[in-house]
């Protein structure tokens, strides 16, 4: 489990050069005139990329499991309270396809642009460069926001009941 802010940080500075070159190579798949190579290569990219986002922060579905209870419990509810749909879970194309689906007005977009002669295949480009980014940085976004809320319950001392006074024994 991450102990540190400052190593938390750096794991997303990490996961964020990650996107940056899958998107780069999102776009290079994008400006090929061929039906169906953008979304295919898109597909694999992000089978790749997700879970290797996942593991820096510690959130495979097996990484999970390995926790002790209590740290599962904590990591389950801050997935939960994200509303992350690939922390801590398997990545499928199935998962893959329906998040791509959901952003499938730009998908449209960049297939329709990519005909126009030669802008054309710039903006189909531009847009898969955006639409990878998007995604990639925002199931970042989603990881560093759970595994913060893991690590700060992790450190916070566990609460009394109301009411409760502990001995002088108990305080030293």
């Amino acid at each position: 489990m991450i102990e540190t802010r400052e190593e938390l940080d750096e794991i997303r500075k990490t996961c964020r050069t990650m996107v940056t070159k899958s998107s780069s190579l999102s776009a290079g798949a994008a400006v090929i005139p061929i039906p169906g190579v953008d979304v295919g290569s898109d597909v694999t990219l992000l089978l790749r990329l997700i879970p290797k986002i996942n593991e820096k922060f510690g959130l495979t579905p097996e990484q999970i499991d390995s926790l002790d209870t209590e740290s599962k419990i904590m990591v389950m509810t801050a997935i939960s309270n994200v509303g992350s749909k690939m922390a801590g879970k398997y990545i499928t194309k199935k998962l893959i396809v329906m998040l791509l689906q959901k952003m499938s007005g730009k998908i449209a977009a960049k297939s329709v642009t990519k005909y126009v002669p030669f802008i054309g295949s710039a903006v189909a480009g531009s847009i898969s460069f955006a639409a990878m980014k998007y995604m990639g940085n925002s199931h970042i976004d989603d990881c560093y926001e759970i595994a913060l809320a893991a690590m700060e319950n992790k450190l916070s001392p566990p609460a009394t009941e109301p009411g409760f006074e502990p001995k002088p024994s108990e305080l030293d």
